[in-house]
């Protein structure tokens, strides 16, 4: 029994033993390549101190970011039900919501919360691209007519943060149907005389632009961030022309007019401040 004990079992144990992941002290820059000490990328808020880049932020990186420390409430988005459709590709689509709810800890792409910024109360909805590509499913729908409500109740302004691939096609026509549902959750907001502004992360794309992205009353985008409805090869195929280099970035849809500012992430909180004090000195 002692042999067991003392031999086998430490043995055992060793071999099934899980390793406990190793500190990531590198990363390197998407798009520059430049090798960052993780520390100090995380401390720039995921931007790239070489080239300027601007990374992806989690959903409640977003939220802590822009709101004011201790001022943070964050508000609960019912669940529908998971899948309606049974849907089937390569996977089941609940295996899919499932393995991205155990990566991201979160239960869909959307946060919403309430919360000062600059002392100036605001619902901030925030979507998350690590949560299959910030997809819009009936959650995400859902979760924007609530941010509406919670905004014309608490009469304040409503900030949108889209990172998003587009609709979730695993959900068919449910997913299509948060479009117009989101359509009309930001015209209640408009009729209410609320501010609406939406802050274009990278990428806004798909459904998502075709619906509530692009209805706000100012539009503010991260530097560098692809915006638009279809990719660039297909409307490179469908117009048969080539398009230019800088094609539906932030800084080449702000010279067309789509965008009203690019703002560097290390700016963005003073400079929406700003917006809201401008936009809501006649509610207080």
């Amino acid at each position: 029994m002692n042999w067991i004990k003392e031999t086998v079992l430490p043995k055992f144990k060793a071999f099934v033993k899980i390793k406990e992941p190793e500190e990531v002290l590198w990363i390197k820059c998407k798009s520059c390549s430049q090798m960052i000490f993780h520390k100090e990328f995380t401390a720039n808020h995921n931007v790239c101190k070489t080239c300027g880049f601007h990374d992806h932020l989690s959903a409640k990186e977003r939220i802590e970011f822009l709101l004011d420390k201790d001022t943070i409430e964050n508000i609960i988005i019912p669940k529908p039900k998971l899948d309606p459709l049974n849907f089937k590709d390569k996977k089941k689509y609940s295996d899919r919501i499932k393995d991205a709810q155990s990566k991201t800890k979160l239960d869909d792409a959307l946060l919403v919360s309430f919360g000062l910024i600059d002392k100036t109360p605001v619902i901030l909805a925030c979507l998350d691209f690590a949560f299959m590509a910030g997809s819009m499913g009936r959650y995400v729908g859902n979760g924007l007519i609530l941010a509406s409500e919670e905004a014309i109740k608490r009469k304040c302004s409503l900030i949108v943060v889209p990172s998003s691939g587009g609709a979730r096609m695993q959900e068919g026509i449910f997913s299509l149907m948060q479009m117009p549902r989101s359509t009309i959750a930001i015209n209640k907001i408009k009729k209410a005389k609320l501010p609406y502004i939406v802050l274009h992360a990278n990428p806004t794309t798909g459904g998502v632009t075709a619906s509530f992205a692009m209805l706000g009353d100012i539009h503010v985008a991260e530097p560098g961030a692809i915006i638009g409805f279809a990719g660039r090869r297909v409307i490179e195929e469908t117009v048969k022309e080539k398009l230019p280099e800088d094609f539906q970035t932030a800084e080449y849809l702000k010279s067309h007019g789509m965008i009203d500012i690019v703002v560097p992430r290390s700016e963005q909180k003073t400079k929406i401040s700003k917006l809201l004090k401008s936009l809501t000195f006649y509610l207080n």
